[in-house]
């Protein structure tokens, strides 16, 4: 049996080098695949699918699995290609937009590309996708839809946004993606009191911008404000929900409107009928799905965060008092195993960024319901758990994007399945 010589040097470190690549595909995390000319494999930011580019290795060594890089000068541009519209953006930048040098067309593409192929590699998925584009009114595309964003705090205080993994705080006087009641809110380049770590800035639509101030781990200082949000009823009309202003929320102003249009579409909810909403965080579809199916009907929400399922409680006490709802605290799988109502016709999942499991689509499958719509903000977490669903028995009929997210990698998606 051989041994390792502990005696042996470390491999070499191939941070800071650099290297002339060609570049392939564009990955999910951001990235676009490429091979040193030693065949080592390279996740390329800042790259689009075949460009030639100059990178610099930003982290690994000679016997990683992998490197990470940075490309710092382009020798052949893709079509699709533009100048970053914000000077933040870029090698040494923030963090948080990473499809900038993109066009918005590109990026659409882009994100289709990596729907579909997460959805082929771990569903056996070959469906096509399209990625709908959401939109700000009077602004550039992709620009001032961000209704939340935590800026942390430099060693003097002041807000700003962190370099790609990094603990490093970039200073910055602006957020291109941010609306200009976060960045108001905010108060970019003034210094915080001692003791605050971060800064949460919200815009919501109902009610004025706010700043909660964050101290170590994340606690609030102070009280945390109540702001109020908007989702739709399904004849249109605006709903206002209530809650604590970090409770969780859709961050582009059009995305819960929207995305509650589309799972209605799909789902089609009569009176009468019973409806599911696991992860049903504020109320966002409760509320929707309680006025669809009405008082002959009745609406189930479990929720892991007892404020949000306040918040929710609240919400259908306003808008859709006479619908029999029972709301449950807790881990979403555990609840639903110990749950003794009635089975549903419907389902509606909204998973957080690790998707729901085999576990709860086990209970989904199991519960008899006729349609399920899952809302997906990983198409990692979606493929892992549609191909789940399908071993189950259920078919996925129909998988849409949406760009919530734009000039970042992130994409929204909506799946659509029903019981053959």
């Amino acid at each position: 049996m051989s041994r390792r010589n502990r005696t042996s040097p470390e491999p070499q470190d191939l941070v800071g080098t650099s290297a002339v690549v060609e570049v392939g595909e564009f990955a999910h995390g951001g990235h676009c695949v490429a091979r040193t000319a030693e065949g080592q494999v390279v996740f390329v930011r800042h790259a689009l699918p075949g460009e030639q580019v100059r990178l610099t290795v930003t982290e690994g060594g000679s016997t990683s699995r992998f490197l990470r890089a940075d490309a710092v000068e382009v020798l052949r541009a893709a079509p699709g290609r533009r100048e970053a519209p914000c000077r933040w953006a870029g090698p040494g930048g923030c963090g948080g937009c990473d499809l900038q040098h993109a066009t918005p067309g590109t990026q659409l593409q882009l994100k289709a590309h990596v729907l579909s192929e997460q959805l082929r590699r771990l569903a056996g998925l070959e469906l096509p996708v399209e990625v709908r584009p959401l939109a700000v009114p009077g602004v550039a595309p992709g620009t001032r839809w961000r209704t939340r964003v935590e800026f942390a705090t430099d060693p003097e205080g002041v807000p700003g946004l962190r370099a790609h993994r990094s603990h490093d705080v970039l200073p910055v006087d602006d957020c291109l993606i941010a609306t200009s009641g976060v960045v108001g809110a905010a108060g970019l380049g003034t210094p915080r009191p001692r003791g605050v770590r971060a800064v949460d800035a919200v815009d919501p639509a109902l009610s004025e911008p706010v700043a909660v101030e964050l101290g170590h781990r994340g606690r609030v200082l102070g009280q945390e404000p109540e702001v109020t949000e908007r989702t739709v009823a399904p004849d249109g009309r605006e709903l206002p929900v209530r809650l604590g202003a970090r409770g969780f929320w859709q961050a582009h102003p059009a995305a819960v409107p929207t995305f509650v249009e589309h799972v209605l579409a799909e789902l089609a909810p009569q009176p009468g009928e019973r409806a599911w909403d696991l992860y049903c965080g504020s109320g966002a579809f409760t509320v929707p799905l309680a006025l669809a199916v009405g008082e002959a009907g009745a609406v189930l929400g479990v929720e892991g965060y007892e404020p949000a399922v306040d918040a929710c409680a609240a919400a259908l006490e306003e808008h859709a008092p006479g619908t029999p709802a029972d709301l449950l605290v807790g881990d979403v799988a555990r609840s639903l195993s110990g749950w003794e109502g009635q089975a549903p016709d419907l389902v509606v999942l909204d998973p957080p960024r690790a998707g729901a499991g085999r576990a709860v689509m086990d209970a989904v499958a199991a519960s008899g319901a006729s349609r399920i719509a899952y809302v997906a903000c990983d198409p990692a977490a979606l493929g892992r758990d549609l191909g789940t669903a399908r071993t189950l028995g259920l078919q996925v009929e129909k998988v849409v994007g949406f760009d919530a997210f734009g000039n970042t990698h992130h994409v929204e998606a909506i799946a659509t399945l029903r019981r053959p």
